[in-house]
């Protein structure tokens, strides 16, 4: 959707967190005048706006019922459209802010998705830019919003963009450079099936033209499938974990002419970041990894293939969102690994995978005493791994509070 076709129009701004706040502030300066609609289930979100006037607020549990009244509802990522599929009327415009910046962005965007390893990828092409002198943004989920910087774009500008399936769904144009990383069985309590899920995927694909870059995991089944449909220039990319991440941002910077010795630089400096295979560090002679962001069973295989047979103690489980865990069943059951800590809910089910029995098993549910017993029974020179295979909300808010409680205790009970 054009900037310019939202002027006569009843516009909804529908989930008012980070995103839909950024929204806020770039509809008020393009239309000061404009009564605009804000939904959202928190009551509490009037807070967040210190000048109020000219805001229609639709809050509580009735939010939605206010869908019918608007022209374009402008969709957080957060806000499932099954949600809201029942209230919508025909002629409704559902857009997103990132349907928005696609389609008025005057720059170049390079996008990222994957169900794991988005953020690293991102980072590291964005670094790797930056070292080149290009004039590169990071935006999407790890970076800023975007609509802000809309007014600000040239040809000149270069949008490093993490793209998840929640901003993917519905988009009509795909990024000039497309990195697909992996696709795996995820947020299958957000939408309908697995396949409405590869559904939102394919969008970072989708609609490029020759013209276009395809960076895609050749060995990843799915992702390989699709990209053969894809009108793009492929390239194609091998390696697991941090191998692929590195692998997909040197041709990023190949593609922008970025000599060898600027990428490696680049890639040499660049800091991890927090809750993927973090170091926690070496305490009583036990090393700690934090891999806090492993919410799927794939991307702890991946942790304990990396980490080797010095990996003894694991910490596992979490909000069930109804993953198969046979693989890591069978994996676990062929390490060295000797005791296993379960968090609920997943924890059971997990458990019940694992057919070595003769492991040391705890079932706990706060990480104070998760990180007790991982002291008491993780030999001096092995290693202690956090890597849920699940996602964090049975009993932690997210992934970064159990990353950093994990954190905290490591460091608490090792003096």
């Amino acid at each position: 959707m054009k900037v310019k076709n939202l002027s006569d129009k009843k516009i909804l701004i529908l989930g008012f967190g980070k995103e839909g706040r950024n929204t806020f502030k770039f509809l008020r300066k393009l239309f000061p005048k404009k009564i605009l609609g804000i939904g959202d289930r928190d009551k509490n979100v009037k807070t967040q706006v210190s000048n109020i006037k000219r805001i229609k607020w639709h809050l509580g549990k009735d939010y939605l019922k206010a869908l019918k009244k608007y022209d374009v509802i402008i969709k957080s990522p957060g806000v499932p459209l099954k949600v809201i599929s029942p209230f919508i009327t025909k002629g409704q415009k559902i857009t997103s802010q990132t349907e928005i910046f696609f389609n008025n962005c005057s720059g170049r965007i390079v996008g990222i998705t994957g169900t794991k390893g988005k953020s690293t990828t991102t980072s590291l092409i964005y670094n790797i830019l930056k070292q080149g002198g290009l004039k590169a943004h990071l935006v999407g989920n790890i970076g800023k919003p975007v609509l802000t910087l809309l007014s600000l774009a040239t040809e000149k500008d270069v949008y490093v963009y993490e793209l998840s399936s929640h901003q993917l769904f519905n988009l009509k144009k795909s990024p000039h450079i497309a990195v697909f990383l992996n696709i795996f069985p995820e947020h299958l309590d957000y939408y309908r099936s697995f396949k409405e899920y590869i559904k939102a995927k394919v969008n970072i694909t989708k609609y490029q033209t020759e013209k276009d870059f395809l960076i895609y995991n050749s060995e990843n089944k799915l992702v390989k499938h699709i990209a053969k449909k894809s009108k793009a220039k492929k390239i194609p990319i091998k390696g697991e974990y941090y191998k692929l991440n590195k692998a997909a941002a040197k041709e990023v910077g190949k593609i922008f002419n970025i000599s060898e010795e600027k990428i490696t630089k680049a890639i040499k400096n660049f800091k991890p970041l927090a809750h993927r295979l973090e170091l926690v560090g070496t305490f009583k002679g036990i090393t700690f990894y934090n891999d806090a962001l492993s919410t799927i069973p794939e991307t702890t295989i991946y942790a304990l293939n990396a980490l080797g047979n010095n990996v003894q103690t694991i910490m596992l489980g979490g909000f069930d969102r109804g993953l198969d865990f046979k693989q890591l069943g069978k994996t676990i059951s062929k390490t060295k690994i000797k005791t296993v800590i379960l968090f609920p809910t997943t924890g059971q089910k997990i458990w019940k995978q694992i057919s070595k029995k003769s492991l040391k098993h705890f079932f706990v549910d706060n990480m104070s005493e998760a990180v007790k017993i991982a002291y008491k029974y993780t030999q001096k020179g092995k290693i202690c791994l956090l890597s849920t295979a699940s996602p964090s909300f049975s009993i932690f808010k997210d992934y970064k509070e159990k990353g950093n409680l994990f954190k905290k205790y490591v460091k608490k009970y090792a003096s």
